[in-house]
């Protein structure tokens, strides 16, 4: 980002954040909030999709920016099934106001180590690639993956979320091998743009809370919500 004075920064930042939910400022890190302030920027400049991997201690940190669509989710994680990744942690943070762009960050691993360089590039070329539409994640995960077959001892529930005043769709289910990409590939299929995400993986079972807009960017109401978290539940337990 030019350089500028603190003030104009500040001023700059605030103007940012505010096309985020209303918990961003207060639950994001000043750090943070920085951070993507530049990636958009970057974005502003490039218009490309910004998806950069670096070792991070003993895993590694995919970034990943630009302008929020339902199948990104669905092809992000479909490229990490792909290559056999493993998911630690993400982070997601979406606006949901105009210009709509989402930040992501996963932390990964490939046999519990960081990515080598070679296999960082392939994964962010792959993801590139898939974007772009040179060729269809499911194609790809066909070969390694049953992708009929329905996760194990699936929940979900939706919810209006009390302090992010966003609706919210908890989904809860074993854990196993591409996990994550039927779960966004579901969430693609509803038309569903999330916007922020909660992970959690403890004891062989995987939680995400994901934060959602439904079609064309609107809010969910209630009785809507419970028919999607239950279309979810039969998308992902194989039954339809």
């Amino acid at each position: 980002m030019a350089a500028g004075s603190k003030s104009s920064t500040l001023e700059l930042l605030k103007r940012f954040n505010k096309s985020f939910p209303q918990f961003y400022e207060q639950f994001v890190s000043s750090e943070i909030q920085l951070q993507n302030l530049r990636l958009a920027y970057q974005l502003y400049r490039t218009k490309r999709a910004i998806i950069k991997i670096a070792a991070e201690g003993s895993k590694s940190a995919l970034h990943f920016a630009y302008r929020n669509q339902s199948f990104l989710l669905s092809d992000i994680f479909g490229v990490l099934a792909a290559y056999g990744l493993t998911i630690h942690s993400l982070s997601l943070y979406g606006q949901i106001k105009s210009p709509m762009l989402v930040f992501i960050k996963l932390t990964i691993s490939r046999g519990n180590r960081a990515l080598s360089d070679k296999i960082a590039e392939n994964v962010c070329r792959a993801i590139r690639e898939a974007l772009a539409g040179h060729f269809e994640v499911e194609e790809m995960l066909a070969v390694e993956f049953n992708l009929d077959a329905g996760l194990e001892q699936v929940e979900t529930e939706f919810y209006v979320d009390p302090v992010f005043h966003l609706p919210a769709l908890l989904i809860e289910a074993d854990n196993q091998p591409g996990l994550f990409y039927k779960v966004m590939y579901a969430i693609w299929q509803e038309d569903l743009l999330v916007v922020n995400a909660n992970l959690l993986v403890w004891r062989g079972r995987t939680r995400l809370i994901l934060y959602l807009l439904g079609p064309n960017e609107s809010l969910i109401p209630e009785y809507l919500g419970q028919k999607i978290a239950e279309s979810v539940r039969h998308r992902l337990l194989g039954e339809s």
